[in-house]
């Protein structure tokens, strides 16, 4: 009997995520230069982080032989300065991912449920298996989520419900008074997790404000992160926003120093760049114009996104993404959220976008 066998059944049975191809790891692979290689896999920000960002950052370092505040107090300061909320409602991660799991982690055991849409982030099914809860996962409604048969989808034993908006791999985005609707809909005992990750990026009439929300549901929890628009992919700094017993919960299960010092330097600075998040969406809204065009061009079918990438439909996506790969650049299967058929492709600088196409055009022929 080996020792992995004593682990219980649930945790054995999960599959470990797969996340991008990091630039080096193709490097090795096909013998060519890092400085060649076009990463849009991750839906990183091909700007960088933001200057003010990388300033406290490097200010940081000269501090990390200390432990980082446990508490996150100037950040959280900065959050309740920026959407008029108290200390005692957030919750800060390493990086949003930790925010769900947190959430899994206090609400979640054997015996209950969480649900979640097809073709949603995968780690909603991560975070509900490793709790030996038992995830429900709901059709998908041209690619997104069907609000409706979530609701119809709860149980009593539901604690849980996960909705990324926009969502991740599809771009898919739930308006603000669907949602709203939802929320008046769902049981008081099931937290709806609603993932943000992307909202920087939403276009100005598809903002809604559901921090707002937080005052009428209680069981809502609103997830944030600064590794999209904000460029900190790298230093993982993400945060909850949620009723203060929903955040009481959460905060103790987090670990005591979850997010490292130059993390959280680098996160209260970077909320303070709006110039910096503007451009940021900016080059966003015209690198998938530029993306978009060249699928229509090549007569590819696309699904439009409110994030920083497109999905669209490749075929033989293997042989495609192979193809992209042998000429240094990388985007993202996504057969294993159940399309097998498409690739996704984050929106990079300008000439990056022309590279990818470039080579897409190629590996099409």
């Amino acid at each position: 009997m080996s020792i992995a066998s004593l682990a219980p059944d649930y945790i054995r049975a999960i599959m470990a995520y797969q996340p991008g191809k990091p630039i080096s790891e193709l490097a090795r692979e096909m013998g060519i230069p890092e400085s060649s290689i076009v990463k849009l896999a991750s839906n990183e920000n091909p700007l960088g982080m933001s200057p003010r960002a990388r300033e406290a950052a490097l200010a940081a370092v000269a501090d990390v032989a200390r432990y980082p505040d446990g508490g996150a107090f100037a950040l959280k300061a900065a959050l309740c300065r920026r959407f008029g909320v108290r200390p005692e409602q957030l919750v800060v991660g390493n990086g949003s991912n930790d925010i769900l799991e947190l959430a899994a982690q206090a609400f979640l055991a054997p015996g209950l449920s969480a649900i979640y849409a097809r073709h949603a982030f995968a780690v909603y099914p991560l975070a509900t298996n490793a709790r030996g809860a038992r995830g429900i996962e709901v059709a998908a409604k041209n690619f997104g989520h069907d609000l409706d048969a979530m609701l119809a989808a709860i149980e009593p034993q539901t604690r849980v419900i996960f909705i990324a908006n926009p969502n991740n791999p599809t771009g898919t985005f739930l308006p603000g008074p669907a949602l709203e609707a939802f929320l008046e809909q769902v049981p008081r005992h099931v937290l709806v997790v609603l993932d943000e990750a992307y909202t920087e990026y939403l276009a100005p009439e598809q903002r809604y404000d559901s921090i707002a929300w937080l005052e009428r549901f209680p069981n809502l929890l609103v997830s944030r992160t600064f590794s999209k628009a904000y460029g900190l992919a790298g230093l993982r700094v993400g945060y909850g926003i949620a009723h203060p017993e929903v955040a009481d919960l959460m905060n103790r299960v987090r670990q005591p120093f979850n997010v490292s010092s130059v993390g959280l330097a680098a996160a209260e600075a970077a909320l303070g760049d709006e110039e910096f998040i503007a451009r940021s969406a900016e080059i966003n809204r015209r690198g998938m114009a530029q993306l978009t065009a060249a699928f229509a061009a090549l007569g590819l079918e696309w699904i439009p996104s409110a994030g920083n990438f497109v999905t669209f439909k490749a075929g033989d996506a293997v042989g495609i993404n192979q193809a992209l790969l042998r000429q240094g650049v990388i985007v993202r299967p996504i057969a294993a959220y159940g399309m097998p058929q498409w690739l996704r492709v984050s929106i990079g600088l300008p000439e990056e976008n022309a590279r990818f196409i470039a080579a897409l055009k190629q590996a099409l022929t």
